[in-house]
């Protein structure tokens, strides 16, 4: 179930500490808190646990956190008990290599189908995906139940694809593409610009 009152903000350091918990516990360590949290993250104790808070009592004064609950009771709450089947538009260069990436599998989630708008590209396979062309997506979301998809196009091509895939029951966005998106309240959308990034760092920079 969804808490409409959990602010944003909260949601998004939730796979921080999710991804934080799992690398303590892949070095063998099965308790932990927030003070040690806070020192590997660079956010506040303080903050941590009222983070936490918003979802349940997940530790013990003086013993702190259990590494292995708290990592099930946050996938849980992330919905990451099974694994997220995702569909990529766009196969070009940024395209083939997220198609390629293999962090996915072990974070609960599965490039399962890449889609070209691109006659050259269609039919060809990256990896062990056969490009499919766009005019097939309306049908394959329909019929497979995709939820989320990643956009790897050109900003002039991302807004008709994104109506596209509203259309066809997308309902989470993930874009590439360096433009904001119009969507429905219902449909999320997160953005990964790393010209945008760059750009952020060079500020800190010496011009020289």
């Amino acid at each position: 179930m969804i808490n409409p009152c959990v602010p944003d903000i909260i949601v998004s350091r939730l796979p921080i500490y999710l991804r934080t918990l799992e690398l303590l516990s892949a070095e063998g360590i099965r308790t932990t808190s927030s003070q040690l949290l806070a020192e590997k993250l660079g956010i506040s104790a303080a903050q941590i646990r009222k983070d936490l808070s918003q979802f349940g009592e997940f530790g013990k004064q003086g013993t702190g956190y259990s590494v292995n609950h708290l990592i099930e009771q946050l996938r849980s709450i992330l919905h990451l008990t099974h694994p997220w089947e995702l569909i990529l538009i766009g196969a070009g260069d940024l395209g083939s290599a997220l198609a390629r990436y293999q962090g996915f599998s072990n974070r609960g989630f599965k490039v399962a189908a890449a889609y070209d708008s691109d006659k050259e590209k269609v039919g060809k396979k990256i990896g062990k995906i056969e490009i499919r062309s766009t005019d097939q997506l309306e049908a394959d979301i329909k019929k497979h139940g995709y939820k989320i998809a990643m956009l790897s196009i050109p900003a002039s091509e991302a807004q008709h694809v994104t109506d596209q895939l509203v259309a066809a029951g997308i309902k989470a966005i993930l874009s590439y593409a360096p433009v904001n998106l119009r969507t429905p309240e219902d449909v999320r959308v997160s953005y990964l610009d790393p010209l945008s990034q760059l750009q952020h760092l060079t500020y800190y920079l010496d011009s020289k």
